[in-house]
């Protein structure tokens, strides 16, 4: 049974998550919260598998109470904003996965079901404009903080980074899903990364991205 945590200021929402939650077989909501600062209390005293975060909320918003929940539960950040400038930061927090909350049900559903078991969720929509976010600056190209990470491990951190699923790497990069399975999880090790969310931090930071979008016309023709 996967142990689910609500928080979101609005009750009319929190009613729905409950509902939707609940009528899952393997899925139960343990507490809803209306605050960040309640969040963070129910989460330590009720220690669920996930907490569905709304970021904007009163007393603390879903970012601080997302890096004072740490590690005692995953988090999904689940919000209304698409342009949300706290998605970065969200991450950065030990967010597990972000959702836009006009995602279909049984999407958000399987997303709790990911973020359980361990996994992150990006939605392709979402990194892309992190991505957008990042490149608005001016950055480096020499790539900092990769030692020890291969070429190929850098191609595929670069599409981790870009919102390709795994079987997207695999038919990119031709290569085995088992390959690419391989190869993730010597990031993982190398980076010393939880999960695939902060493999995409470790991107943006290092200035990977930037400096293969820069070249992306190149690429493609």
């Amino acid at each position: 049974m996967i142990r689910v945590l609500v928080a979101d200021d609005q009750a009319l929402l929190r009613g729905s998550f409950r509902v939707l939650v609940d009528s899952e077989p393997d899925l139960m909501v343990v507490g809803e919260a209306a605050t960040g600062a309640e969040a963070v209390a129910l989460a330590l005293q009720e220690r669920p598998d996930v907490v569905l975060m709304d970021v904007r909320m009163p007393e603390m918003d879903g970012i601080e109470a997302t890096r004072r929940i740490g590690d005692v539960a995953r988090v999904l950040i689940v919000t209304m904003f698409d342009l949300d400038a706290y998605v970065y930061d969200a991450l950065r927090a030990g967010a597990s996965g972000f959702l836009l909350k006009d995602t279909p049900p049984a999407d958000l559903v399987a997303a709790i079901r990911v973020v359980a078991s361990g996994e992150a969720l990006l939605a392709p929509t979402v990194t892309r404009r992190l991505i957008e976010e990042f490149t608005r600056t001016p950055a480096s190209l020499e790539v900092k903080g990769l030692h020890g990470v291969t070429e190929r491990e850098r191609e595929v951190l670069t599409l981790i980074a870009r919102g390709l699923s795994n079987s997207e790497i695999t038919v990119h990069l031709h290569l085995s899903l088992a390959t690419v399975k391989t190869h993730i999880g010597r990031l993982l090790a190398k980076l010393d990364a939880r999960d695939r969310a902060q493999l995409v931090i470790v991107a943006y930071e290092s200035g990977l991205v930037s400096a293969v979008r820069s070249g992306e016309g190149r690429e493609h023709k």
